[in-house]
């Protein structure tokens, strides 16, 4: 990029472009967008220019990734993960085509996007599908809206995904069941919050996000006699027959129940603050001084506020770093030779059979 006069500009196959007021916002983008098609097609690029449209066909992508993610951060229904991952991908896109408007927007746009994600080489194939899915999602919303017009999604739609050996990108190997013998051997450095989160998705085949959001609520212990049926929330709807139904018999009763005592229906069974509240009675139990006044108060001002410092929920996330401070803190203390491997939630509902 070179200065002209007061315009930022690039050059081409002796061709001029002019990109901006130079050092402004949309010369930067313009930028980005040009070194892009550029890499994406050498020969066919173009730059998309910016066309000022009028009454509510001018609307930049920009704009309509603002308002979707406002309206995602306003939705009591998508999980922090997925509002992460959606914040991701308005970046790729709005990096390169934050400033044209929404329906000049084309596949080959979209393709561009995600030849940026190929050549970053931050994400899998899989990843990169996932993202691209989104980025359509972002569109068809803008429909829902009325603010894009419908073939602008249904040409996007026909963008397909990228199959196994795409030039440029990756796949992660497949997840393998965790042994038997780590997790027994990694159970005793947990707080016991989270050593009945993994026994229970052990013993039961849960996924980690089923046993994050269990509430008590959704424990039946009427349909079966000495038989408890956990029904994930998601899966409850009069219409829906093929409602998911995980049995619990008495070795999941016995964890579960402790942690169900004198809750309301729409509290979490495992939540975090239990598990930190354990970990200060722990500590405190180890503890040879005795506690300062200052630090007294503290305590007693979290405990009447424990939502200031953390969640009711653990999310996958969460859990996740739980397994692995666990792991951490035995093989701080394991001799060589006897240190835990590395290993996360994601495939323990594989060790039930």
């Amino acid at each position: 990029m070179a200065k002209s006069g007061k315009w930022a500009v690039v050059c081409n196959n002796r061709k001029r472009y002019r990109l901006g007021l130079w050092g402004s916002p949309e010369a930067k983008v313009a930028y980005a967008r040009f070194i892009a098609e550029l890499q994406s097609n050498p020969v066919t690029y173009g730059i998309g220019q910016r066309v000022i449209g009028t009454g509510g066909a001018d609307v930049l992508v920009a704009e309509l990734a603002a308002d979707f993610f406002r309206h995602i951060q306003n939705s009591v229904r998508m999980h922090p993960a997925h509002i992460c991952h959606f914040k991701t991908t308005i970046a790729y896109l709005v990096e390169i085509y934050g400033d044209i408007l929404v329906d000049t927007f084309s596949p080959k746009k979209l393709k561009t996007v995600r030849d940026q994600m190929v050549r970053r080489g931050k994400l899998c194939r899989k990843g990169i599908n996932d993202y691209i899915g989104r980025i359509v999602r972002i569109f068809a919303w803008g429909v829902e809206e009325e603010i894009v017009q419908p073939n602008t999604v249904a040409a996007l739609r026909e963008v397909k995904n990228l199959s196994k050996g795409s030039p440029g990108t990756f796949d992660h190997p497949p997840r393998q069941d965790v042994p038997d013998d780590v997790i027994r051997k990694t159970l005793p450095f947990m707080s016991p919050t989270v050593r009945a989160m993994v026994m229970i998705q052990w013993y039961t085949g849960m996924r980690p996000c089923e046993v994050c959001k269990m509430t008590v609520g959704d424990i039946d212990w009427t349909r079966v006699p000495g038989l408890w049926h956990y029904i994930p929330n998601g899966h409850k709807t009069e219409e829906y027959v093929g409602e998911k139904i995980v049995p619990m018999g008495k070795p999941e009763q016995e964890l579960i129940a402790p942690y169900m005592e004198g809750k309301k229906p729409e509290s979490a069974v495992f939540s975090p603050r239990t598990a930190i509240q354990e970990l200060k009675e722990q500590r405190r139990a180890e503890r040879k001084s005795k506690i300062i006044p200052s630090q007294q108060e503290r305590d007693n001002r979290r405990a009447k506020h424990p939502s200031d410092n953390v969640g009711e929920f653990y999310d996958e996330s969460s859990y996740r770093k739980a397994i692995g401070h666990a792991i951490k803190k035995g093989n701080s203390i394991l001799p060589e030779g006897e240190k835990i491997p590395h290993w996360t939630p994601y495939p323990l509902h594989k060790n039930f059979h």
